[in-house]
């Protein structure tokens, strides 16, 4: 430092003389003088500036050094302590790990002490084992003298007993539940079947395979029979009708089982005798219009019900084939006001279930479809109203509840049944249907045969139109248990073998007389 001070002051020197021979080439001697002087003096302050820097460049090297100093006792500090904290942690894990060592050698001593202590106690209880043994087989041997009976002998018996009991008892108590579940769900049953009803109003839906033509005179008889009676038999060939004229006065009669052909025909005859002109080829003419025109008005008549019922998105054909069911009966009941009047109480009984209404309404509306087919089919009215459902885009459980309400197919909706039974409402209230009287004796035969084909029953007689099968059981041959368990298994049997409308009451009498003549 002091070697740049006095370089410095050199240079000062060195500026000052070449100042002076320059000052002094010019000016007098005064100025040299002055010159020198003047150098001199910044000699001087260079000096007192470079001892001024000296010192604070000093001060600051100390300062410097202090603060380091103070950084590197603190970092040494810092490690002392985290070295002292890891070697209490070690210090104190030391010390768990002797403790812990020590607790399980004192846990290892007890626990052989109890497994000694076990030992003993299962010897003893083996002992007690075997000397139990000996007297069981003791006791065993004593029983079987005194009974003179073996004890597997003894065993069978008592299990055989005990099964006797218990399937009377399972009897009785599955009679019991199915008593009350009955009560419950019949009650509740023939409430909402009977709101049902109430809220519906149907017409009397009989109709007979007949019509008669009225006529204005018997005179118009002789021009429908035309010269040798070529005009009828054209008439019969044109619309698959026969037609009957006999002594009746002034009308004839159109006898065939298809409404729709029976209707062709009336309509034509209306026209003929209207127009007077009666021959063979004007009534194949007249006939085919008629059947056109008819088609029409079927198709008319689908579209009015529909609209009517509320239900919307049905396919033309389905639509057509709800129009034909105006002109087709079953049992007399016509098609289309029985499942008008069936999807009217499907509607009803889904609101009253908290069910989708216009979903069941429709699958009663289209649950007969089947019995209008185009075509003649070998599948029951049922399958092939299910599969012309699924054909033209209904909802499956449509389509399933009308393959269901016959039990043709299995249910998998909530709406199948509801449709069977108001189906079964709709054929089976009084005066909507005809029972050939030959079907009704042999299904009420067939309800006596089959309560006479048990052990023990004495008489059967089938009772209320076959809604009750009353059976008289032989006291001597049937208990009062087992009776009960006949008059279940013949509602079992009915109900799996029997078709039938409505229910049928099964009810079994036992009746044990002792009669003496007192004379």
């Amino acid at each position: 430092m002091e070697l740049i001070y006095v370089i410095i002051g050199i240079v000062a020197l060195v500026i000052g003389v070449v100042a002076g021979k320059f000052i002094f080439a010019k000016n007098t001697q005064k100025q040299v003088e002055e010159a020198e002087a003047q150098a001199q003096s910044m000699i001087k302050e260079a000096g007192i500036r470079a001892e001024t820097i000296r010192k604070e460049k000093e001060l600051e090297a100390k300062e410097k050094f202090v603060q380091l100093k103070a950084d590197h006792d603190r970092d040494v500090m810092e490690r002392n302590r985290k070295i002292s904290e890891s070697e209490n942690r070690a210090r104190q894990k030391e010390q768990s790990i002797n403790q812990k060592e020590s607790n399980l050698d004192k846990q290892i001593k007890e626990n052989e002490a109890i497994k000694e202590n076990l030992n003993r106690q299962i010897e003893v209880v083996n002992l007690k084992r075997t000397e139990l043994e000996k007297h069981q087989e003791e006791h065993i041997r004593r029983l079987e003298k005194i009974a003179g009976l073996s004890a597997e002998e003894a065993k069978n018996q008592l299990v055989e007993s005990l099964k006797q009991e218990a399937q009377t008892r399972a009897l009785v108590l599955q009679q019991e539940i199915i008593e009350d579940a009955k009560q419950k769900a019949g009650k509740e049953a023939r409430k909402i079947v009977i709101q049902t009803i109430q809220r519906t109003a149907a017409e009397q839906t009989i109709e007979n395979t007949v019509t008669v033509f009225n006529l204005e005179s018997d005179e118009i008889k002789g021009q429908i029979i035309g010269r040798e009676g070529r005009n009828i038999r054209a008439i019969e060939a044109a619309t698959g009708v026969d037609l009957i004229v006999d002594d009746t006065p002034e009308a004839i009669l159109l006898s065939s089982f298809d409404p729709l052909r029976r209707e062709v025909a009336r309509l034509s005859l209306q026209r003929l005798v209207a127009d007077g002109r009666i021959h063979p080829a004007r009534i194949e003419e007249v006939v085919e219009k008629t059947r056109k025109q008819l088609e029409e008005q079927v198709m008319e008549i689908g579209e009015r019900t529909v609209i009517e019922l509320g239900i919307h998105g049905m396919h033309k054909e389905l639509i057509r084939m709800v129009g034909r069911m105006r002109f087709r009966s079953s049992y007399g009941q016509n098609l289309l006001m029985h499942s008008r009047e069936t999807a009217n109480l499907c509607a009803i009984m889904a609101s009253e279930l908290g069910l989708n209404p216009k979903l069941a309404k429709r699958a009663g509306l289209l649950h007969d479809i089947g019995k209008v087919p185009d075509e003649e089919t070998e599948l029951s009215h049922a399958l092939l109203g299910a599969k012309l459902a699924e054909k033209y885009g209904e909802n499956p459980a449509v389509v399933n509840a009308i393959g269901a309400h016959h039990d043709e197919m299995e249910m998998q909706y909530v709406i199948s049944p509801i449709v069977q039974a108001c189906d079964a409402i709709s054929g089976a209230r009084p005066g909507a249907r005809r029972e050939i009287m030959q079907q009704y004796l042999q299904r009420i035969k067939d309800l006596e045969s089959l309560a006479m084909g048990y052990p023990g029953v004495e008489k059967a007689y089938a009772i209320q139109a076959g809604r009750e099968l009353r059976v008289i059981v032989e006291a001597e041959k049937v208990t009062d248990a087992e009776s009960d368990k006949l008059s279940f298994e013949m509602a079992q049997k009915i109900q799996t073998e029997m078709v039938y409308p409505g229910q049928i009451k099964v009810t079994v009498i036992r009746e044990k007389r002792a009669v003496n003549v007192a004379r």
